[in-house]
């Protein structure tokens, strides 16, 4: 699959991920896992707000948000992810996610592939369950936007 159907942010972090050889894409991932922002005050204390990622073998929790003009119309969705620090990988996937994602339109999101964690060449290096995690992280976004989406229409 081509990268060119990817929002532009994620099409050069798939870009990125591919032309490295499989170690190297492993300390990529780790430092996504180091670059993913911790949650803002207004969601540190309030896990409710907050949606667990089950599939995922590290207790992963996101929301988004919607973001707003002045005159109520929707820009964009923020992503918001809480990961233990000792799940690199998992942390890592969420800041792929995060980067690549986070302010795009529902529309850009929800044309990002399910398969989309595949495009990262990671399959040989993780477990085939971390990969389902991924690949549910992903999916739960996406279902909480268009969700988001058609209440905003």
């Amino acid at each position: 699959m081509s990268t060119n159907t990817l929002p532009a942010a994620l099409a050069e972090i798939v870009d990125d991920f591919q032309a490295l050889s499989e170690p190297e894409r492993l300390q990529l991932l780790l430092e996504f896992s180091r670059g993913l922002p911790e949650l803002p005050e207004r969601l540190l204390n309030h896990p409710e707000l907050l949606e667990q990622v089950v599939e995922c073998q590290s207790p992963l929790f996101l929301t988004i948000e919607t973001e707003r003009k002045d005159d109520g119309e929707t820009t964009g969705y923020r992503l918001f992810f809480k990961a233990p620090a000792e799940a690199p990988t998992t942390r890592g996937f969420a800041g792929v996610l995060h980067e690549g994602l986070d302010g795009l339109t529902a529309s850009e999101i929800l044309a990002v592939p399910d398969d989309m964690p595949e495009l990262l060449g990671l399959t040989r290096a993780i477990t085939p369950l971390r990969m389902r995690g991924m690949t549910a992280m992903l999916g739960r976004i996406k279902r909480k936007v268009a969700a988001a989406d058609r209440l905003r229409n």
